[in-house]
């Protein structure tokens, strides 16, 4: 925002990026008509009074020149000073693009899920996140990253392909909460080719790029942003921390911040899950141990836990790999009192691994009926995305944009 209020000349770009992906059609000083024949005139127009006042723009302001100092970021990169700057008769404006990260890119695909492509401002690396709506439930799903790359090597992650850069800071893990809400905020009245309204995010889940436990720090200090009241105010029923769980103290770490577990199994017999997650160092009944301890140490309403599962054809989706994880996961059932367990299976999503292949609906179905027999909750999630590379495994920056690619 600038002190006179209006919006930021990233919001028209954003919106012609949204209007070309769902068959709107943006014509500059004219009436916008979407496919659907509704007028859109004015929507792609500058803010009114959202202004910050002059005292809270100068206090942001100060703010702001004192993260530009701590981090060492573009001013520094483009060795000009705050005194250089007022000498040239620049006037000091920083915003979040020139603090943070700016956004790079963003796909949609048809079915809305759209993927934003953020470069970060202290080295230019980029993260993926993903915006994932919910059009019959009114509400969308934010993916969020954790690191740049990931050093987990999983073998039906393209994340795990590009090997760990580095971690995000908390700011960068936040900014991307920041984008997506924007994002809404200029297409929520833009009508797609489905006649929906992309929905207001309501629902986190760290399940982008990283492993959370391998930055734990960062992730528990975003998480308590988060569901601060007095910043996003999200519930803590809505945020989801997804771990591989590389050692058994993930869990515990984890554990500290106000959401709910999640925890990649794959597979339940020791010598599958190495072969998929090829870091795997502990025994899974070790790492079940250490689950149900952390369990245990959290409040009733937090004892929830998801348990998933990657489906991959001929290597973890039989009979009797279902059968292992209904049983493991009635063992968690029963070790924590007022816990409850539910089972997310994820179809493989193609990363051209030369053998890896989807198990079919019938088998996946056959699976499922096996743990919901099971007495267990399981659900098979709907593949998003997968057409822009946006669904879950398939989240990896294929390389560095220049600045002049902004939005295009």
């Amino acid at each position: 925002y600038n002190s006179q209020g209006g919006g930021d000349d990233s919001d028209d770009a954003i919106a012609d990026a949204w209007a070309r992906a769902t068959a709107c059609t943006v014509i500059p000083g004219h009436d916008v008509v979407s496919s659907g024949g509704h007028n859109m005139n004015n929507i792609f127009g500058r803010r009114e009074g959202q202004g910050l006042g002059p005292d809270a723009w100068k206090r942001l302001q100060k703010l702001m020149r004192g993260y530009h100092r701590f981090n060492n970021s573009s001013i520094g990169q483009s060795g000009n000073t705050d005194e250089e700057r007022q000498s040239h008769g620049d006037e000091n404006v920083y915003t979040i693009e020139n603090s943070i990260a700016s956004l790079s890119h963003m796909n949609v695909s048809p079915d809305g899920t759209t993927k934003l492509l953020l470069k970060m401002k202290k080295d230019g690396l980029e993260v993926e996140s993903v915006i994932i709506p919910w059009f019959d439930k009114g509400f969308s799903t934010l993916c969020v990253s954790s690191q740049v790359g990931c050093r987990q090597g999983c073998t039906f992650c393209a994340t795990g392909r590009m090997g760990k850069l580095r971690s995000l800071s908390t700011d960068e893990i936040l900014v991307q909460v920041y984008y997506a809400s924007k994002v809404r905020r200029v297409v929520g009245n833009i009508v797609c080719a489905r006649d929906h309204f992309l929905p207001k995010v309501d629902n986190i889940v760290f399940m982008g790029m990283g492993e959370p436990a391998d930055n734990a720090e960062a992730v528990v200090r975003a998480v308590n942003v988060m569901v601060d009241r007095r910043l996003f105010g999200l519930a803590q029923s809505k945020v989801t921390i997804s771990t591989i769980a590389p050692n058994p103290s993930a869990f515990h770490t984890l554990g500290q911040a106000p959401a709910y577990l999640a925890w990649s199994v794959h597979a339940i017999d020791d010598q599958v899950r190495r072969r998929l997650v090829p870091t795997s160092m502990n025994t899974m009944e070790e790492l079940r141990c250490a689950l149900v301890n952390a369990l245990k140490s959290r409040t009733s309403k937090l004892r929830r836990t998801m348990l998933e599962v990657v489906l991959v054809a001929g290597v973890n989706d039989s009979d009797e790999d279902a059968e292992r994880l209904a049983d493991f996961s009635k063992k968690i059932l029963n070790d924590v009192e007022r816990s409850k367990v539910v089972v997310n299976l994820i179809p493989y999503n193609s990363i051209d691994h030369p053998t890896y292949r989807t198990p079919s609906m019938e088998r996946i179905l056959a699976f499922q009926k096996i743990i919901v027999g099971g007495g267990l909750l399981c659900y098979v999630r709907t593949t998003r995305g997968d057409n822009e590379s946006a669904a879950c495994g398939q989240l990896a920056t294929k390389k560095m944009r220049p600045k002049s690619e902004l939005l295009e």
